[in-house]
């Protein structure tokens, strides 16, 4: 996984290089190219009356239909009763030694151009698209004379659709190849990064897969529709456009489930699942423009009206709903206040936007108009919709991340809980055998101290203080072994803890220490007083003896979120973070003659009355201690 979040910045990296690229040879295909060129804008223009395309340019020039058109008005409207039309260009001088006409798009199925009944150009495409691009050479001698263009069409999209210009052969034919090349080199771009993210797919978690590999097709389709849509394999690789056209239906009709697929994935069904619904009306409309396209395949094209009927014009009517759906249900999310929301709503939005545009333009048009703002809409909407998903993928890292480190905790947690059953266990079992001859040497060693002689009793008293020091550590054991309460009351927390200051004083003046309490009389926690007061005393002894000189000791308490919070915080000698891990350890303890068990049995009572310990510090600092117990009326 740790690899994901570099995979997306070099993804980006590889989109950025190929639009600057884009960019660069954008300017290099202009360079001075109008200074060297001439420019037409203006042409002769009718419509055909012959069922066929037939070059006889005496009869064109016989007749009088034509009429003046210019590059800057509309296509014309193709009449029902003809698919054919005639371009009449007289040809200005030429003062280049290999001149040649360029022609950057032009509508038609069957093109063909004469000059003197000579045919100089044709082309005759036996599948749909029918944009094309042309560069043909001419003579220096054909100045002054008339250029026919003939063109046959099936759509109503027919004529000149841009500038024809007359230049260098070698010059107008860079263009010829750079012009479109833009496609080529995105769409390339777009599908390398989708094949090296479906290798990729290996290393991707279980439940990223379906979103990941949903992410990768949309790429690849893209790529294949940027490619396909373009003219340069068409005007270059003409014989393979039915594979083109073919790809480019298959991109389109795979793509538009898969974004709404996506779009489920990140964001949900939406209102009463109405992404989900209308993702498998799309899979199933998909498949029906499938079934359809091999029908008329295999019907030689009997069924191309039907076939177009629902596989475009139906189709764009299901594009437009999906890209409104996918809008609105983007608002919605925004105004509810879902921040992810912002970033995802920005990618759809470029590419539902621009696909909206150039469908209504399409339509208002009567399709005489070229798709153009989608293929930049939606790079910027996939350049987004990596940068969520490695989004998603980094959240997922850290989320595991952070559910390891519990986990880690959890099982120190668990070790130390096994620990200290094992040891609760030793200690009673310890604690009661010992305790009964301690008790008995006690009292003999009392007896011997009224019964001996003066000089002798200093070592008997010795000897009984160490009795009632062992009878002390046994206590502790037995508490720690066995912490549950016999009696448990409503405690009040400042009074319990103004107690423990009045039992503290004496130790806190031997220390030149003070202790401030600043706790509200209205904080009430369930336990036992004895069992309070000693997990208290044993962390405020702990505070005392880590002072230093003029040493200050500040306990203050508070109600948060149902709990009582106690704090604990002096200005002592603090702890290394090494120390700090180990506090409640068995027998671990950073003073010469501590034993360990005293804050060991603080972290039992305080677990038996369902509270929490927390401890922070710093070398040279101070230590801080936070208790939390759950609050009670």
């Amino acid at each position: 996984m740790k690899f994901v979040p570099k995979l997306m910045v070099i993804v980006i990296a590889l989109i950025s290089c190929s639009l600057a690229l884009t960019l660069v040879i954008g300017q290099t295909s202009g360079g001075n190219l109008q200074k060297s060129t001439k420019t037409i804008t203006e042409w002769q223009f009718k419509w055909g009356s012959e069922a066929v395309l037939n070059i006889n340019n005496r009869a064109l020039d016989l007749d009088e239909d034509w009429f003046t058109y210019r590059q800057s008005e509309p296509l014309p409207s193709k009449p029902s009763n003809t698919n054919i039309a005639w371009i009449k260009v007289s040809i200005p001088v030429m003062k280049w030694s290999n001149p040649a006409i360029l022609i950057s798009r032009i509508y038609g199925k069957h093109i063909v151009m004469s000059i003197d009944n000579k045919l100089i150009y044709e082309s005759n495409r036996n599948y749909s698209y029918d944009a094309h691009k042309i560069v043909v050479p001419l003579n220096p001698s054909d100045t002054g004379k008339l250029l026919y263009i003939g063109i046959e069409a099936e759509k109503a999209k027919i004529g000149i659709h841009s500038s024809i210009i007359l230049g260098d052969y070698t010059e107008l034919f860079s263009k010829f190849v750079k012009q479109d090349i833009i496609d080529v080199i995105i769409g390339s771009a777009f599908i390398f990064i989708a094949v090296v993210m479906l290798i990729c797919t290996i290393f991707i978690t279980r439940n990223f897969v379906s979103s990941w590999v949903s992410l990768c097709v949309i790429i690849l389709s893209t790529g294949i529709l940027v490619l396909t849509y373009s003219s340069y394999l068409y005007d270059l690789y003409g014989n393979y456009g039915k594979t083109y056209t073919f790809l480019f239906d298959c991109a389109l009709l795979i793509i538009l489930p898969t974004v709404t697929y996506f779009f489920e994935k990140i964001q949900g069904n939406g209102y009463h699942a109405i992404i989900s619904r209308y993702r498998k009306f799309q899979i199933a409309y998909s498949i029906l423009c499938f079934v359809c396209m091999i029908v008329t395949v295999v019907a030689l094209d009997k069924y191309h009206e039907l076939n177009y009927f629902i596989s475009v014009t139906l189709l764009g009517y299901t594009m437009i709903i999906q890209c409104l759906m996918l809008l609105v249900t983007l608002i919605i999310y925004a105004v509810k206040g879902n921040k992810d929301v912002y970033i995802f709503s920005i990618g759809i939005g470029l590419f539902t936007g621009t696909s909206l545009l150039d469908l209504i333009i399409f339509y208002i048009k009567s399709g005489n108009y070229e798709f153009i703002l989608w293929k930049w809409g939606i790079v910027g909407s996939i350049t987004i919709l990596i940068i969520i998903i490695g989004r998603k993928f980094a959240d997922s890292h850290e989320q595991i991340v952070k559910y390891s480190k519990e986990q880690e905790l959890f099982n120190i947690e668990l070790q130390r809980s096994e620990k200290m059953e094992i040891i609760s266990e030793l200690a009673a079992s310890v604690a009661h055998e010992v305790r009964n001859p301690l008790q008995v040497s006690r009292g003999f060693i009392q007896l011997l101290i009224e019964e001996n002689e003066q000089q002798q009793q200093p070592y008997l008293l010795m000897a009984l203080e160490e009795l009632d020091r062992a009878s002390s550590i046994i206590t502790d054991f037995l508490t720690f072994a066995e912490p549950e309460f016999d009696q448990v009351t409503r405690l009040n927390i400042s009074k319990e803890l103004r107690h423990i200051e009045e039992i503290l004083l004496p130790l806190t003046n031997l220390q030149n220490g003070i202790i401030t309490i600043d706790v509200p009389h209205d904080l009430y926690v369930a336990g036992n007083s004895s069992k309070f007061k000693q997990a208290f005393i044993n962390m405020m002894k702990n505070s005392i003896e880590a002072l230093n000189d003029n040493g200050d000791i500040r306990v203050w308490a508070y109600e948060a979120e149902a709990e009582v919070v106690i704090h604990i915080r002096d200005n002592g000698e603090g702890m290394d973070p090494m120390v700090i891990s180990r506090l409640g350890e068995p027998y671990f303890s950073n003073k010469t003659k501590g034993t360990g068990l005293g804050l060991m049995v603080s972290y039992r009572i305080v677990e038996v009355m369902n509270g929490s310990i927390t401890f922070t510090s710093e070398k040279g600092v101070g230590t801080e201690v936070i208790i939390k117990f759950p609050s009670i009326l």
